[in-house]
């Protein structure tokens, strides 16, 4: 592995364990002091926003720049968002802010992979960030859980370190690549760069797929605090937190062996993935045992690092062969945001309407089994060409 894509795992793992734990004490602290049922997805929400409106001007700063200075900056975006929260700031714009950092990065996080690696080892490398992805959501969620149930203070002094271990990491990336920016207006540029993408059936299938993982993701994710004391009696933060963390170690292990089950010409395969994905989401809502709801949640998360990673890396090349992969990346971004954010929402009108977690559960199943259909409709088989050979 280069030495630069290293410091690129390194730098996401520790701004996405700061990520995850600053959820994770926000969570605990909410359920601690009795939030209403709407609080806990609204706090996804408003981290979230960024990332559907500030998509124009993200992928664009991404190709205008050195990727490592914004790698380095966003970091300290987040930063600010954490001295806000310790300052007493309101964390649902605490959250925000912290969001905002994390919107800039991420077209920046993926833009640099295909300068880093091509063909399979590009498929490797987005398995590689996925993996140090799902272990910072591992420790984070479980960092945080637990610390903040001792101390918030502590906790957040943690998260603070963590983003700024990251922003100095990646101020050490050798990486001066710039591709440049378009001179057209952002919203203009990234509408026109929208339209042409999705106008490929293959870009489309990617684009919206890994919009369907991470919408479901999140509302399971979220989901998994009503769910938990319902199904399994488990209601304080660390034992939901753990629930969490076998979903991230399914996601892990999936994501290790996409390229080995999904080569790059064969993004048609991973459709069967999504499938399983929303059956073993649907077979949740039955009765379960600790031990088979664990399986499932397990098994879930495999079959999403199984579907993830190749779509993830279809996109990559696409905006590589395009020269601009930072836009690429922020109109993936806005679409799964967007996704993400309806989803939050809606489940956080419906939380706050008093639905029972069982049936939300059986249903967000059964919408990943037909929107996968829908994306896959006009999906072109199979061929040995490259990843984003078709735009």
């Amino acid at each position: 592995m280069k030495r630069d894509l290293a410091r690129v795992l390194l730098t996401q793992f520790l701004t996405a364990l700061a990520d995850n734990a600053l959820l994770f004490v926000a969570v605990t602290l909410s359920l601690r002091q009795g939030a209403p049922g709407w609080y806990i997805p609204a706090l996804q929400g408003m981290f979230l926003l960024a990332y559907v409106f500030g998509a124009p001007w993200a992928g664009r700063l991404a190709d205008a720049w050195p990727k490592r200075r914004v790698l380095w900056s966003t970091n300290l975006v987040k930063l600010l968002g954490v001295v806000g929260l310790l300052l007493g700031l309101d964390p649902l714009l605490a959250y925000a802010v912290v969001g905002a950092g994390a919107a800039f990065y991420s077209p920046a996080k993926y833009g640099i992979l295909p300068e880093l690696a091509q063909d399979r080892a590009l498929l490797q490398a987005n398995g590689r960030i996925e993996g140090a992805t799902i272990l910072a959501i591992l420790g984070g969620s479980w960092v945080g859980a637990v610390l903040a149930q001792r101390s918030a203070l502590w906790a957040l002094l943690l998260v603070l370190g963590c983003y700024l271990a990251s922003a100095l990491v990646a101020l050490g990336l050798r990486h001066r690549q710039v591709a440049g920016a378009s001179r057209t207006g952002a919203i203009m540029a990234f509408g026109e760069r929208a339209r042409q993408l999705l106008a490929s059936p293959r870009a489309r299938f990617a684009t919206l797929g890994v919009s369907l993982f991470w919408g479901a993701a999140t509302v399971l994710r979220l989901l998994l605090v009503a769910w938990a004391p319902c199904v399994l009696g488990i209601d304080d933060g660390p034992g939901i937190a753990g629930l969490s963390l076998i979903v991230a170690a399914g996601i892990a292990v999936g994501a290790l062996l996409a390229p080995r089950l999904f080569p790059a010409p064969y993004l048609r395969r991973t459709r069967v993935a999504a499938y399983v994905l929303g059956i073993l989401i649907v077979l949740l809502a039955g009765p379960q045992t600790p031990i088979m709801a664990r399986i499932l949640l397990f098994l879930a998360g495999l079959a999403g690092g199984l579907f993830v990673v190749p779509v993830n890396a279809c996109l990559q090349e696409i905006g590589h062969a395009a020269g601009s992969s930072g836009g690429v990346v922020a109109i993936q971004n806005f679409f799964e945001n967007l996704i993400m954010l309806a989803a939050s929402g809606f489940y956080a009108l419906a939380a706050g309407q008093g639905a029972d977690p069982v049936f939300t559960m059986g249903a967000l199943g059964m919408l990943v089994l037909v929107a996968t259909a829908a994306v896959a409709w006009h999906l072109p088989r199979d061929r040995s060409v490259r990843m984003g050979g078709e735009i």
